[in-house]
């Protein structure tokens, strides 16, 4: 059973759409054992504790400095012995020695087709005002995973999505998001639990 960690700082629509799949078996062999957010009004964390699952709030607020906040984040992330973390919406920057702690078994969704739209600054709302100022016809979600840089892990899936003449900022989230990121974010969880990816020469290669 693989053991998932969720961190998210938002309202969760990605943490839902894994909490739905494990429930309808579209992801098997995992469960989540804690939701972590660095936002106290997250509501991600209700969420979390309407599906019975350990949520916990660690906030850089509470900290002295920066170093202290990633050792408390650490801590969290330690204490349940996850074999994977899921970045749904985390607006925080990990630390290097939590990535090098959870080499290729941190994973992240990102609302664009990598390497377009992508990368320091690209976060949220502002991906979708982007890819509508650039005028591309295609837009979609990437999950990757996790390394040193920004949206610069092995790619695990890809969903690409139509962008609509009249489209706004929030309208093309939205389309994102449903046809997209709460697809492939559920659906590369599964492949990981049960042991369907490798990673060969920075590519990632998924079994039948």
């Amino acid at each position: 059973m693989l053991k998932v960690l969720v961190c998210v700082s938002g309202g969760g629509t990605n943490l839902q759409a894994i909490i739905d799949a494990i429930s309808n078996n579209k992801i098997t062999n995992a469960k989540i054992v804690r939701v972590i957010s660095n936002n106290p009004g997250a509501y991600a964390l209700k969420r979390a504790r309407d599906a019975g699952i350990d949520g916990i709030c660690i906030s850089p607020k509470d900290y002295a400095d920066r170093g202290l906040f990633h050792e408390g984040l650490l801590r969290a992330v330690r204490e349940k012995e996850p074999d994977l973390i899921v970045l749904a919406g985390f607006m925080v920057v990990l630390p290097e020695e939590m990535i090098q702690a959870y080499r290729n078994r941190i994973i992240n969704v990102h609302p664009s087709l990598i390497p377009s739209f992508c990368g320091t600054g690209f976060y949220g709302l502002k991906v979708h005002e982007k890819v509508l100022e650039r005028g591309v016809k295609v837009t979609g979600a990437t999950v990757h995973f996790v390394d040193e840089g920004t949206d610069t892990g092995p790619i695990i899936l890809q969903k690409a999505v139509a962008v609509e003449d009249n489209d706004t900022p929030e309208i093309l989230q939205k389309r994102v998001m449903e046809q997209a990121e709460w697809q492939i974010l559920p659906r590369a969880i599964d492949l990981i639990a049960n042991d369907r990816i490798t990673i060969q020469s920075g590519k990632v290669h998924i079994q039948d």
